[in-house]
């Protein structure tokens, strides 16, 4: 390991730990002292507990998983939904050179041999991948290795896990059991921590997380989501040309200060950005499926050469947190792990499906504590294309279930994952849908057994856009519909935050 590393605090005595996590806190990050609850949750997983922690956007989430995994020797696993959150994580922690790497399918294969075998020769304090490549074959053998000791298995952006885990990322709801599969290889007396972070769990997702990570009478660390700093304010429209026409409004009023604009899909996110381009805004469209895009389209950018998307994604990123560009025009495939304190300004120009999703977009506007506003402009289905994306959402979701009900009747009792993925397109769902309805469990992560029943029943999906369409025709406090929705029901009684619209109304 380089020399010019900080060096690494090993476990110590009880009285002296606090004063351990403080000093590496500062040598490497800088800070004096920890937040509320960042050294509560540090103890927790030294001591190999398990926890849910449940902290706004911007409340130093990563600090809490990565600071212990450099205080002990071994691996700690982060398994996080998106490419380009691991890849912010990690770059910062190379930058403070520190033994960090990522596994994603998108790497180049030297670079891939590389973190292998940087994992086989137990270089790695932390590690990043995806819960697809947790389970891949080549990882997974050399995760097994009795002498490679894990202690930890962090989930980042867990409620991901309940939103996507049983029909579009189904390998999420295997993830419970790779703890007791890793335990069978490794000496007795083992313990692997499994800790869950996220932004938003309203109470049915933190029973979804604890119950799919198979968490053990797990530490709960909760902060209410409220901000007094930030302004929600919903706005109705009526027509697509009324809705620009109110972006362009809203834009123009906020100066220079920089921002974000929502959008559900990619032509959306290119559509409007052509046009507040033309407008003279200095903006750019930013979405997961970004082609390679030359300097004729970014004029910003002084290469003409086309680069890689995942290059373009980083360029723009760059580019907005540097204040090249003043917004983007974004889908959700933008802001996870990305931290801009003076984001004054956000816009949802389509609200929406989840509220969970609402709530973490609009947390990464005004982190440095000045004011800042957010904006959804909703049509109250007065706009025919509002309600068809509701609608698509809705069929979608029903002929995903259909779909997977019918196929569980085909399925055979117990197997393999592998095996039922090869003989059937939809398998892995399925049987993520059965697991879900309580009528699968793993024997391991990579197989199996039904029982007799198969009651695949299971409506929580259809249901889960209904809280967002409510929050949007609310007439009472908008903070205060937030805070009841995601399980502070005693904060929120008679609270009024006196600066949403519907506030303002009174």
């Amino acid at each position: 390991m380089d020399s010019s590393q900080p060096p690494f605090v090993q476990p110590q005595p009880a009285s002296e730990i606090q004063a351990s996590m403080k000093l590496l806190l500062q040598q490497i990050w800088g800070y004096s002292d920890f937040r509320f609850p960042q050294g509560e949750i540090i103890q927790t997983l030294l001591t190999g507990q398990d926890a849910l922690i449940i902290l706004p956007t911007g409340g130093g989430k990563s600090i809490c998983f990565q600071l212990p995994a450099l205080m002990q020797s071994g691996l700690t696993l982060i398994v996080s939904p998106l490419v380009a959150l691991m890849e912010n994580q990690v770059q910062d922690l190379k930058r403070r050179r520190l033994p960090a790497a990522l596994l994603h399918s998108e790497m180049p294969n030297a670079d891939r041999k590389k973190v292998l075998w940087a994992l086989e020769t137990q270089q790695l304090r932390l590690l990043y991948l995806s819960p697809e490549t947790l389970l891949s074959a080549s990882v997974w053998q050399r995760l097994c290795a009795p002498n490679l000791k894990i202690n930890g298995l962090m989930v980042d952006e867990a409620h991901c896990l309940a939103q996507w885990g049983e029909t579009f990322r189904p390998a999420y709801y295997r993830l419970g059991a790779v703890r007791p599969a890793l335990l069978q290889h490794k000496p007795p007396g083992t313990r692997i921590a499994i800790a869950a972070f996220t932004a938003t769990a309203d109470p049915i997702t933190q029973q979804t997380i604890q119950r799919v990570l198979r968490l053990d009478a797990p530490n709960l660390f909760r902060l209410s989501p409220y901000r007094s700093n930030l302004s929600l304010n919903v706005q109705s429209v009526s027509t697509p040309r009324g809705r620009r026409q109110r972006l362009f409004q809203f834009i123009q009023a906020q100066g220079q200060q920089p921002g974000l604009v929502y959008v559900r899909t990619r032509s959306d996110s290119e559509a409007l950005a052509a046009q507040l381009q033309q407008q003279g805004y200095r903006t750019a469209a930013y979405h997961a499926g970004l082609g390679a895009i030359g300097s004729a389209k970014l004029p910003w950018i002084a290469s003409s050469k086309t680069c890689a998307s995942g290059a373009n994604r980083r360029q723009i990123e760059h580019d907005w947190l540097s204040g090249k560009l003043q917004f983007v025009v974004c889908t959700n495939a933008f802001g996870m792990g990305i931290d801009k304190p003076d984001l004054r300004w956000i816009v949802h120009y389509h609200a929406p499906l989840l509220l969970s999703e609402y709530v973490q977009e609009i947390g990464r506007a005004g982190r440095d504590g000045k004011q800042a506003i957010a904006l959804t402009l909703a049509s109250n289905w007065l706009d025919p294309d509002d309600k068809k994306r509701w609608d698509f959402f809705q069929r979608q979701a029903r002929s995903q279930i259909q779909s997977a009900q019918q196929l569980a009747q085909k399925i055979p009792t117990e197997g393999s994952v592998a095996d039922v993925s090869k003989q059937f397109k939809e398998g892995a769902i399925a049987l993520s849908l059965l697991h879900s309805s309580g009528n699968l469990t793993w024997s391991d992560p990579f197989h199996y057994k039904i029982n007799v029943t198969r009651n695949t029943k299971n409506n929580a999906t259809l249901n889960s856009a209904q809280p967002m369409r409510t929050y949007l025709t609310t007439k009472g406090c908008r903070w205060q519909f937030l805070l009841s929705a995601f399980g502070f029901e005693a904060e929120a009684k008679a609270f009024h935050c006196g600066q949403c619209d519907s506030c303002q109304k009174r």
